[in-house]
């Protein structure tokens, strides 16, 4: 695969925290408009990769290469990569006390298309997302995250991504908290969102999630490395099925 022709690649990326391996060689590419899931059972990596590929100090990659529309991001800092429309969905999105959800949005759709937005214009396209994804106009107003349930922090991150319009967006196991109804407003959002130009990993343990963002492939990560590859009847039979039978093929091959 050669990264300049595709939209996003991860090529052989190894990642470490504090001197211990955490992904261990994962490769994978998306082109506009698709959706990949990640899968994996607890402590595998998903998060990790996903961060990393971020930029998140905590993370350090060792070697390997993050490709996005033909750049290579992989040394680029956070507001660098956000800038040429990588976005991370936080699957615990942080309060920020004293900075409205409308300022905020507006600075970063500031930044992310690097010119100043009229505040008319940033104001009617903030209540047209707004109403697409069923947030109150209230939110606007109030302090980003601050006291907000977990259903409400990821329908606002969903609408970051709606505001900004990515190029690439990292959904860190978005479905993270939510019941069945803020599930499926959530979903839509993202699906919304996404539309035709923006490719999507889609981080979740659980199929339900993609019971409403539907994957076009599946990888299942174990243990910092992708060990299985499919299409979405992979999740269908991870759901019916769990991890242990991957594991114990994958320990059996490495015996």
């Amino acid at each position: 695969m050669n990264p300049k022709d595709h939209l996003f690649v991860v090529e052989d990326l190894h990642v470490s925290i504090e001197g211990k391996e955490i992904v261990k060689g994962v490769s994978l590419g998306i082109e506009r408009g698709e959706k990949v899931a990640l899968m994996g059972p607890n402590g595998s990596g998903k998060s990790s990769l996903a961060g990393a590929i971020m930029g998140h100090p905590l993370y350090h990659i060792t070697s390997g290469r993050v490709w996005l529309e033909g750049e290579d991001i992989t040394e680029l800092p956070v507001d660098e990569k956000a800038r040429r429309g990588l976005f991370l969905a936080f699957q615990y999105p942080v309060a920020i006390p004293g900075v409205s959800v409308a300022n905020f949005l507006r600075s970063a759709v500031n930044a992310r298309r690097g010119a100043e937005i009229p505040i008319r214009e940033f104001r009617s396209e903030l209540l047209s997302a707004m109403k697409a994804l069923e947030v109150d106009t209230s939110f606007a107003g109030r302090y980003l995250n601050d006291g907000f349930s977990g259903g409400e922090k990821k329908r606002i991150e969903i609408l970051q991504m709606a505001m900004l319009k990515p190029v690439v967006a990292l959904l860190d196991e978005t479905d993270s908290g939510l019941d069945i109804d803020a599930l499926r407003v959530v979903s839509d959002g993202v699906n919304r969102a996404a539309g035709a130009e923006t490719g999507c990993l889609v981080v979740t343990h659980y199929q339900r999630l993609l019971n409403y963002i539907k994957p076009d492939s599946v990888h299942v990560l174990m243990d910092g490395r992708i060990v299985r590859q499919g299409g979405p009847e992979l999740a269908l039979e991870l759901e019916e099925r769990g991890y242990e039978w991957i594991e114990r093929e994958v320990l059996g091959a490495r015996a």
